[in-house]
């Protein structure tokens, strides 16, 4: 789209105003890397005045900078609503100086006020024992990005932008950064834009030229190559380029006003005209010098515009006299007695540009989405239930029946648009089909007859980067919405370090009183390892949920429920809270019915118990022995084995045990939802055996439950990378958690049984012999196998 008409140039007023504005902000982040007193330098610097550890993160402070000033222009003078992800996480000097000078962090921190004192304060707790992390965190006001690790700025902007028709979310993405694979994969998050109903996002390339030690490969392409890529990823780039601040704030002021403009126009032609073509949406390329405006040499070496800025430029400042005298006249440069008043206030130029109340980047309510959250409006868990006359009965595919609950939480937001349902290409795989009777997925790019559901204000949105769907998820949750990512378990992994600095997120957040909740981020990982046996030992891994329970106990929550009736249960729970992680593992396939809705509710909400109906205890004595289980194909096999104990050794008193949250194998003094000891003891005894059929890699039961009375006597079997493309029963009896090695495993450990059910073990190994040679024969699993139903 070519420019309706050129933006007007800036007054000298304006840009008087925008440079005092952006020396201002330098000056605040250089303060906080290095001092601990005398902020105003008020008198000259002494090497007391220099915090003992300089940590920080100078070299992209001023492009940072640069893009917060013009950024605010923009936002004042057309009345926007914005705010901005910071890709350059590590560039948290910038971004808490110009949260400070805009009022919003004194807000937020009424002990750190827009004084002397305040901006004292501000430089000392930066990177200080007690105080705030050089990076933008959750502490910073106005953002929703950790920065801790980089790749992922522009999903998230992407994700904040979805289902916000009037928000512009600016990204700045560091050239670092930009090498990484998330981020590559991020610029095509363009084709999954709705101009009519989503927001706009505007990427800000900051080509500063070096990493930590090393070139950055963008940095280093000719300008035609590099602007044959943006545009290959569907942008319309514009180019900001220099090191005089006059002409960088003149070309930027053009460049923010083209952009915009542009946006505007995209979304006009989309909202009132019609137009369905896919937006070439601008971008900026900004290359401005690494720590520009900083020192030009240190010791004879060059600095400013190479590696070297990129964290402490001046490292030595307390014990040498030059440093010391380099760092003052850089702190001088920058005229801070134009800047801030006697008694360290921003001056009235330097506020010009900054917008009111939560028009300021920091008191956006988009960077604080428990502010814009509203409650989801989940159907009745009647209205999906299945119908159980009694256990085992009939069987259902859970995630299919879930399916049914998920399309009512969609048409129910169908006006509203605050959910979406994420995954890599799998929806329909993972049988949630029915969310396309309420909402189609997002896609913008070329269409063809033969394509499916296919929609440009589709609300389930596919694409096959779990890092994308990771970070659309996490930006759309962080600015007020809902949503459920759905996947399948062995590719979970490829997100592990992402829900690694959400949970951390989350976590630190909770400690903010003026962050509120916002809603749970939901993962539905099914097409599961045991039913991985068509794809293959490449597609089988349940160790997302080891991953996961050793984060913060406060923060994550895993379930593992037996079928479709458990599952809803779950997900209703999961749909409705706030501030968690929960890790949902549930199959795809027809899955045995065991509960009602009602009794599936009151077992979820314990999340732990006995199944009365499936075991042999009479009350009158304790069990001879424990058998526990937790995923609906261990669930599947102890009763199995309850089963042929039940008929082979009768007199063998059993009690089964179902775990739908996981975390209750935990003491409770280390898992909010773990069981005290009483309550451990009395459902899985003390001192007899239990043989644990679990869902995963079975040490995990063993960490889980260590310090339990009883340890000495569980017995886990799990999942223990034994694995090929083979039957779906022949999965189990690799990993040796089939119904008859558990029977095997109950004769072998209850005390003096092993003499007498001699023959029982033998009969159950014949089978497991038998089962061998008959799947190589047939391709398929024993007919007692296929055909078994619960009988008890």
């Amino acid at each position: 789209m070519s420019d309706t008409h050129t933006p007007p140039a800036l007054s000298d007023q304006e840009l008087a105003a925008l440079d005092a504005h952006w020396r201002a902000a330098n000056y605040l982040a250089v303060g906080q890397i290095y001092l601990m007193a005398n902020p105003l330098l008020t008198r000259p610097l002494t090497p007391e005045d220099i915090k003992p550890r300089l940590l920080g993160h100078w070299g992209t402070s001023p492009g940072l900078n640069l893009v917060h000033t013009h950024l605010n222009r923009v936002v004042k003078d057309r009345g926007i609503e914005a705010f901005c992800v910071w890709g350059p996480g590590h560039g948290g000097p910038a971004v808490l100086a110009n949260a400070w000078l805009e009022g919003s962090y004194s807000e937020t921190y009424p002990d750190v006020p827009r004084t002397a004192e305040g901006m004292g304060r501000l430089f000392k707790q930066f990177s200080f024992p007690g105080g705030v992390p050089s990076h933008v965190a959750p502490e910073t006001p106005g953002s929703i990005h950790e920065g801790g690790e980089l790749g992922y700025a522009l999903t998230h902007a992407y994700g904040a932008a979805f289902d916000h028709p009037g928000l512009l979310v600016t990204c700045v993405v560091g050239d670092g950064e930009a090498e990484t694979g998330p981020l590559a994969a991020s610029w095509h998050s363009d084709k999954f834009l709705d101009p009519v109903h989503d927001g706009a996002v505007l990427p800000v390339l900051h080509l500063n030229g070096y990493k930590i030690a090393n070139p950055t490969v963008l940095a280093r392409l000719p300008e035609e190559e590099l602007d044959q890529l943006l545009r290959g990823y569907g942008h319309d780039p514009l180019y900001v380029t220099g090191d005089d601040p006059a002409t960088v704030h003149r070309a930027m002021a053009a460049a923010m006003d083209t952009a915009v403009e542009r946006i505007t126009a995209y979304q006009r032609a989309a909202r009132e005209d019609g137009a369905t073509e896919r937006p070439r949406w601008p971008m900026i390329v900004l290359r401005t010098p690494k720590g520009w405006t900083g020192p030009k040499e240190v010791d004879g070496l060059p600095v400013e515009g190479t590696w070297r800025s990129h964290q402490v430029p001046l490292s030595g400042v307390r014990d040498n006299p030059e440093h010391l005298r380099q760092l003052e006249a850089w702190l001088r440069s920058y005229r801070p007695e134009e800047l801030f008043d006697a008694d360290g206030r921003p001056t009235e130029q330097v506020l010009a540009c900054v917008p009111e109340a939560t028009a300021r980047l920091g008191s956006t309510p988009y960077a604080n989405g428990g502010l814009l959250l509203r409650d989801l409006p989940v159907p009745p868990l009647e209205d999906h239930a299945v119908r159980v006359d009694r256990p085992g009965s009939a069987s259902h595919s859970p995630t299919q029946v879930l399916g049914g609950l998920l399309e009512g939480v969609m048409a129910a937001t169908a006006e509203r648009r605050d959910f979406r349902v994420v995954g890599p290409d799998e929806t329909a795989s993972n049988r949630l089909q029915a969310l396309y009777r309420a909402t189609g997925k997002a896609w913008q790019a070329q269409t063809l007859p033969t394509d499916e559901h296919l929609a440009r204000d589709g609300r389930v949105m596919e694409v096959l980067s779990e890092h994308l769907c990771q970070g659309w998820l996490e930006g759309y949750l962080l600015t007020g919405r809902h949503g459920l990512f759905s996947s399948y378990e062995a590719f979970a992994h490829i997100v592990d370090s992402m829900v690694n600095q959400h949970i951390k997120w989350l976590r630190t957040s909770r400690r903010l009183p003026w962050r509120l909740p916002i809603a749970s981020l939901n993962y539905l990982l099914t097409s599961h390892v045991w039913r991985q046996d068509h794809n293959g030992f490449s597609h089988q891994d349940p160790g997302f949920v080891d991953h996961i329970l050793n984060k913060s106990p406060e923060v994550v929550r895993v379930y593992l429920p037996p079928d479709a009736n458990t599952l809803l249960s779950v997900a209703d729970h999961a749909l409705r809270s706030r501030d968690y992680v929960n890790v949902i593992v549930a199959g795809k396939q027809p899955t045995f019915d065991w509960l009602t809705l009602e009794e599936a509710r009151a077992h979820c909400a314990r999340g732990a118990g006995a199944w009365e109906w499936a075991g042999t205890e009479d009350g009158s004595r304790e069990p001879d022995v424990v058998l526990g289980c937790a995923g609906d194909v261990p669930t599947q096999e102890v009763l199995a084995a309850a089963d042929l104990l039940r008929r082979h050794l009768p007199e063998l008193a059993v009690r089964v045990v179902n775990v739908v949250d996981i975390a209750r194998m935990l003491p409770h003094e280390e898992h909010p939802h773990g069981m005290p000891d009483s309550e451990y003891d009395a459902l899985f005894t003390r001192d007899k055996p239990v043989i644990f059929a679990y869902h995963g890699y079975p040490w995990l039961i063993h960490r889980l439950a260590y310090r339990r009375a009883g340890h000495a006597n569980l017995h886990v079997r799990g999942y223990k990378e034994e694995g090929t493309t083979t039957t779906p029963f022949d999965m189990v009896v690799r990993n040796d958690l089939d119904r008859y090695r558990l029977v095997m495993d109950v004769i072998d450990r209850v005390p003096g049984l092993g003499v007498r059910a001699v023959a029982v073990r033998q009969a159950m190994a014949d089978v497991r012999t038998r089962h061998h040679a008959w799947i190589r024969e047939h391709g398929v699993d024993l007919p007692e196998v296929e055909e078994w139903s619960w009988s008890g």
